[in-house]
C-alpha cells in the first residue's frame, strides 16, 4: 500500500525547498507515494509547490516570535481555528507521517499530528534550531538535522542527514572555464537591498571587464526597477529579475555566485559544487548565516564578506580577484563540492520510515 506523506511548512525557500528534495526522494523510491504539502497564503509555498507538481492546503496561521504584542495576539488567537483546520485535514488525509521544514504552518500540524499519536520528524538546517521547532523537540519522534552541535536541542531523538537539496543541483556538471565570467547575483527569495544597492555601485568600478562579465540579478520586487534601470545606464545587459523560477539554469550558468549564506543556499552551492561570495544576513538568529559562512571560507569554497564591510569597491575587489584568477574559482569549486552531502534526501527519508515502522511496532 502507497505512503502518505503531508509535509508542512513553508514561508521562504529555505523552508520549502528541503521539503520538495524529501518529497522527490519519497516518489524516487515508489511512483504512488501520495504527497501533501500545508503552508499558508502569505509563504512562497503557494507559488512555488504547485509549480513543482505537489498538492498544497492552506491553513491560517501566523507569526508568534519577533512581532508585536498587538500581532502576537492576533496570531494567538487565530490558534484555535488553525487546530480545527489541521484536525480536518489530518483525519481526510489520513497520513503514514507528517514531516516539518520550518515555518508558521509547521508549528500546529505537527504538534496535532504528534498528539494523535501520528509518526512525526522535523527538518532542521541551522546550527541553532528556529522557535517552531524548538517547542516541537518534545512532541517529534525524530529530527533530520545538518550539524553535530544541534542534536542536543533533540533530547537523544535527532540524526545528522545533511540539509535536503534537490537533485538538480547534484547533477549540475563542471563549468568549462572560458574568457566570459557569468555572476549569478540573488539575496533569498525576497532579495537583498544591501547586495543589490552594492552591486550597482560597484558597476563602474568593473567596467574595464564589462566584456568578460555577464550577469543574472535577482533583485526582488522593491528594487527591480531601479537596478534594472541602473545596468542599463551604465551599458550592462544583465538579465535582471524580481525572482528566478528555474534557480538551478542559472546555477548551472554561473561561473561565480554572489549571494546570503542561509543553510539551504549554502547547500545547493556545495551540491552543485560552485564558488561564491556570501554575504550573511547580519539579523539571522545567533548569526548563523555568518557562521554558515565562515565554514565555507575556511574549507576554501567562497569568500565572505560582512555586511557593514560590503563597500561598492570591496565588493568590486573581491570579483575582480576572482575573475582574473580563474584558477581560483576551480580550486574554489572542488573545495566547495568537497563539503557537499549528497545523500541528505535519502537520509531523510530513511529516517521517516523509520519513524513509521518504530510507531507500526509499538
Amino acid at each position: 500500500m502507497a505512503l502518505k506523506v503531508i509535509i508542512a511548512g513553508g514561508g521562504t525557500g529555505g523552508h520549502i525547498f528541503p521539503g520538495v528534495a524529501i518529497a522527490r526522494e519519497f516518489e524516487g523510491r515508489d511512483k504512488q507515494t501520495e504527497i501533501l504539502f500545508v503552508g499558508t497564503e502569505q509563504g512562497l509555498e503557494k507559488k512555488i509547490i504547485p509549480r513543482e507538481g505537489f498538492k498544497l492546503e492552506m491553513i491560517h496561521v501566523a507569526a508568534l516570535k519577533n512581532v508585536s504584542m498587538t500581532k502576537r495576539i492576533k496570531s494567538l488567537l487565530m490558534l484555535p481555528g488553525s487546530f480545527l483546520e489541521v484536525r480536518k485535514l489530518l483525519k481526510s488525509f489520513c497520513p503514514d507521517v507528517v514531516i516539518g521544514v520550518g515555518g508558521y504552518s509547521s508549528g500546529p500540524v505537527l504538534l496535532l499530528a504528534a498528539l494523535q499519536g501520528l509518526p512525526t520528524m522535523v527538518v532542521e538546517p541551522n546550527a541553532l534550531p528556529g522557535f517552531t521547532n524548538r517547542v516541537l523537540a518534545s512532541f517529534v519522534d525524530k529530527a533530520a538535522v545538518t550539524f553535530e552541535v544541534t542534536k542536543p536541542y533533540f533530547k537523544g531523538k535527532a540524526i545528522v542527514t545533511g540539509n535536503p537539496v534537490r537533485g538538480e543541483f547534484q547533477n549540475i556538471a563542471k563549468k568549462r572555464r572560458t574568457s566570459q565570467n557569468h555572476i549569478l547575483i540573488f539575496g533569498g527569495s525576497q532579495g537583498a537591498h544591501a547586495i543589490n544597492m552594492a552591486m550597482i555601485e560597484a558597476l563602474p568600478k568593473l567596467s574595464t571587464q564589462k566584456s568578460q562579465i555577464t550577469i543574472t540579478h535577482q533583485t526582488g520586487e522593491k528594487d527591480l526597477e531601479q537596478v534594472r534601470a541602473t545596468y542599463h545606464q551604465h551599458g550592462w545587459s544583465a538579465d535582471v529579475r524580481p525572482f528566478i523560477d528555474k534557480i538551478v539554469d542559472e546555477f548551472a550558468r554561473a561561473d561565480l555566485v554572489l549571494c546570503r549564506s542561509g543553510a539551504t543556499t549554502v547547500a545547493e552551492l556545495t551540491a552543485s559544487g560552485k564558488a561564491s561570495i556570501l554575504i550573511p544576513f547580519p539579523l539571522a538568529a545567533d548569526d548563523h548565516q555568518r557562521k554558515n559562512a565562515e565554514a565555507l571560507e575556511q574549507a576554501g569554497a567562497a569568500k565572505m564578506i560582512i555586511q557593514k564591510d560590503l563597500t561598492p569597491e570591496k565588493l568590486a575587489q573581491e570579483l575582480l580577484a576572482l575573475i582574473n584568477s580563474p584558477e581560483k574559482i576551480d580550486s574554489m569549486e572542488v573545495a566547495s563540492r568537497k563539503l557537499a552531502h549528497t545523500d541528505a534526501a535519502s537520509r531523510a527519508v530513511d529516517l521517516a520510515l523509520e519513524c513509521i515502522n518504530k510507531r507500526a511496532n509499538r
